[in-house]
């Protein structure tokens, strides 16, 4: 499977979000790869900052062609994972293009539900090549102990991509991980962990599968 992270706008936790699905997959016990499409090269920064080799292969493909050019590099894994650049350009396309699934974070903000229509936009224009490309919005950085999560998922049922159950909450243990680190492993039993696994629960039971 082939799950690009995908926002025209800057700031809805993408990164994160793709390295702690990676993770999250790679502890399930299977071969998972992240493709670093952007340019900043953050989730390529997070693999440096560690003291030792991430859990999984981060690898540097800001292409334009990475649709085209990704089996090459896929072939040995089970599944691969993209982050990409937070702008409308021929390399979000191509990462579209690339996908099983494109998942959508949303932070709950007005802008952002706005910024959504962008993005959703892209996904059907690369629907008319490729019709099996599947959508989701993701709920990120939900404020604990808030309704915005609800009210956010409420605003997005105006786009035809479902919003998925699972949701991640603003939490610190988030942002200490962009050290180098995920919460799968610096706090596995903790409510952001928690947060990670159902997410990576939500993606199998959208895409219809049991297991990764």
């Amino acid at each position: 499977m082939i799950i690009t992270l995908s926002s025209l706008k800057g700031g809805t936790g993408k990164t994160s979000l793709s390295v702690h699905l990676a993770h999250a997959i790679a502890l399930a016990g299977k071969r998972v790869i992240l493709i670093d499409a952007d340019p900043q090269a953050s989730a390529s920064d997070w693999a440096a900052a560690r003291d030792d080799s991430p859990p999984f292969p981060v690898v540097g493909m800001a292409r334009d062609t990475l649709h085209r050019d990704l089996a090459a590099i896929t072939s040995d894994y089970d599944h691969a994972v993209i982050d990409t650049p937070p702008r409308v350009s021929a390399l979000a396309r191509s990462a579209i293009l690339a996908a099983d699934l494109v998942l959508i974070p949303v932070q709950p903000s007005s802008y952002d539900v706005w910024a959504a229509a962008e993005t959703v936009k892209l996904i059907e224009e690369a629907q008319q090549f490729k019709p099996d490309i599947k959508a989701a919005f993701v709920v990120n950085r939900r404020i604990v102990n808030t309704s915005l999560g609800g009210e956010v998922a409420a605003a997005l049922a105006d786009y035809s991509p479902p919003v998925l159950d699972a949701t991640i909450a603003q939490r610190i243990s988030f942002a200490e991980a962009s050290a180098g680190y995920t919460v799968l492993e610096d706090s596995p039993k903790s409510a952001a962990a928690d947060e990670v696994r159902s997410l990576a629960d939500n993606v199998l039971k959208f895409m219809g599968v049991d297991s990764w």
